[in-house]
């Protein structure tokens, strides 16, 4: 029977139960146990980090021992497995349940604490024994603190308990109270005698005291934010989010998802060929790196990547959107996270360097307070931590260059560029109407009335002048607007032959109707005061740069079918002042 996929399935048990694919993680385990005992993971949503906790659960835990062999026989590490195996007592908490509604937060979070701690407790009460109820009043199991420091006090006493820790989505919750009520309730929470930090305090306790039955601990989250502020200083275990051994602990690699797509293609669910679907998927899903030691190792967002393959697998056809709606939704959250500054200030200007430039160069900060998330440095980490900046290399001192990873989440960033705009009043364009134009442009080849609406919109508002003075400004503000629209894979400063074309729109393989027309775009700055003989020599540059592009073979079949067009346009400071078309001789 051919195995399903698992698309939004994060129960190891399930999985490997109920014939649906796994990509094996499970040689981490060897690596896990090599790192000291207490862990701490960030990586973007939905990236496969619960399944990861749920994988070292049903490892780890002594109630699965006689299922061992069921569950992981056939895996990695049921062939090479270490002596911890089956060994553990696990205690697991997931805080994407606890509510964010800050009338219920508090209630929410106790609730959830307690009751898997009680759940603990009932699991585990022929191991542990009837007697740890005495110690465990009814006050007692009201409080997360107590309750959790109370049974591992117990544990502790009783000598041959090992218990293993596992918080998943740690900082769910709190970002979506900062997010939405901002920093004061958000530090009442975190920060003092705040019930979170409470909590944590008591976690902290149990990790460095002598002889504790909490032996190891396994976190996940998105972002060091909230661990900073409630630890004090991020001292609650090591953090291996950049360790080059844990680069692809989460997330596919090429290699991984080329055998699944071998695999469904063996089942005869895959018309294509696997490289015509990593064709499609790749511009989208890929080029994650978490290390500067693994650049030559970049990794597909499992989530994305396990989207597009069920639709291929059950309809025989791509998704109607290349992006799945909950990523979306999880995009939307981060928009409050990321807060634009008041008139647009320094951390703006990081997302418009982006858009500008293509990369920044900083270091990676590995752990900084809420209250500090507005410093550039802090910011651009965030930016990286969320997944929205990927590590591309290093630069002569060894300092991380950060690029966008893919064109979705390219789209997500540049619309907070967009939002920026709107909201401080800077420019307002009608996207519907430039919608409309940009098909023109994709499906009847009809591409000057879209420029000509952009060129009249910037006119007409004169506050967007000032953020569009210069080329690399011009050229960015472009392709935050060029690079909405999902029938084209768009890249700046594309290499076509021995040259880079300004703009490259490359019709998508992964849109259900691909566009009959390809463009390269070659765009040309002038300064304010430039004469009409200076306008006319850099476009006849253009126009030869254009030319040397559409000899390249990747253009080469849309220049046979006739659908290459080679498009100048020039700016004299804001103003568009030249738009031509290149003819190609047949």
């Amino acid at each position: 029977m051919m195995k399903q996929i698992p698309y939004g399935i994060t129960d190891f048990g399930r999985i490997q139960k109920e014939n649906y694919y796994y990509v094996d993680k499970t040689m981490f385990i060897e690596k896990i146990e090599m790192q000291p005992p207490y862990l701490f993971l960030i990586r973007p949503r939905r990236f496969g980090k619960s399944l990861t906790l749920a994988m070292l659960e049903t490892y780890y835990d002594i109630s699965y021992v006689e299922q061992f062999n069921e569950l992981f026989g056939h895996l990695y590490i049921g062939q090479h497995p270490t002596r911890l195996h089956n060994k553990f007592l696990i205690m697991r908490f997931n805080f994407s349940e606890v509510s964010s509604n800050v009338n219920e937060v508090e209630h929410s979070f106790k609730l959830h604490c307690c009751n898997k701690i009680k759940d603990f407790v009932y699991k585990y009460e022929h191991l542990l024994g009837k007697e740890i109820w005495d110690v465990l009043d009814e006050d007692t199991q009201k409080v997360p603190g107590a309750f959790l420091s109370a049974v591992n006090t117990y544990a502790s006493r009783k000598g041959n308990i090992r218990i293993y820790l596992l918080i998943d989505e740690y900082d769910n919750f709190t970002n979506t109270i900062l997010s939405t009520y901002g920093t004061d309730y958000y530090r009442k929470a975190t920060h003092g005698e705040g019930f979170i930090r409470g909590f944590f305090n008591v976690i902290k306790s149990a990790t460095t005291g002598t002889g504790s039955a909490l032996e190891r601990l396994f976190i996940t989250g998105v972002s060091p934010v909230t661990m900073d502020d409630v630890t004090s200083g991020f001292n609650i275990g090591t953090n291996i989010t950049n360790d080059s051994w844990f680069n692809d602990l989460v997330g596919f690699s090429e290699k991984e998802l080329r055998e699944m797509l071998a695999y469904y293609k063996e089942q005869g669910v895959l018309e294509e060929s696997v490289d015509e679907i990593i064709a499609m998927m790749k511009p989208n899903y890929d080029n994650y790196c978490f290390s500067e030691d693994t650049l030559e190792q970049c990794m597909f967002n499992s989530d994305m990547a396990l989207y597009f393959l069920k639709s291929f697998v059950l309809h025989h056809k791509k998704p109607k959107e290349i992006v799945d709606p909950n990523i979306r939704t999880d995009f939307n959250k981060l928009t409050y996270l990321i807060k634009l500054d008041h008139g647009l200030g320094e951390n703006f200007s990081v997302i418009k360097e982006i858009a500008e430039q293509g990369e920044i160069t900083t270091d990676i900060v590995t752990h900084f307070s809420a209250l500090e998330m507005t410093d550039p440095s802090n910011f651009k980490s965030l930016l990286f931590y969320f997944g929205l900046l990927s590590i591309k290399g290093v630069d002569m001192v060894g300092r991380p260059i950060l690029h966008v990873p893919n064109l979705v989440v390219r789209e997500q960033l540049f619309n907070f560029l967009i939002q920026g705009y709107i909201k401080h009043n800077i420019f307002k364009m009608d996207m519907n109407k430039m919608a409309a134009l940009f098909e023109d442009m994709a499906f009847r080849g009809d591409w000057k009335p879209l420029f000509d609406f952009i060129a009249d919109a910037i006119r007409e508002q004169s506050r967007i002048r000032e953020y569009i003075e210069g080329e690399a400004h011009i050229k960015g503000f472009l392709l935050a607007y060029l690079g909405m629209y999902r029938y084209y894979q768009l890249y700046p400063e594309y290499e076509l032959n021995k040259g880079f074309a300004d703009f490259f729109f490359k019709p998508s393989p992964s849109v259900p109707v691909m566009p009959p027309f390809t463009y390269l775009l070659e765009v040309k700055y002038a300064k304010a005061g430039a004469s009409e003989k200076e306008i006319r020599t850099l476009a006849d540059e253009a126009r030869e740069q254009l030319l040397r592009y559409s000899e390249d073979e990747l253009v080469a079949g849309a220049k046979a079918k006739g659908g290459l067009k080679l498009i100048t346009i020039v700016w004299r400071s804001w103003e568009l002042v030249l738009l031509e078309e290149t003819t190609l001789s047949l």
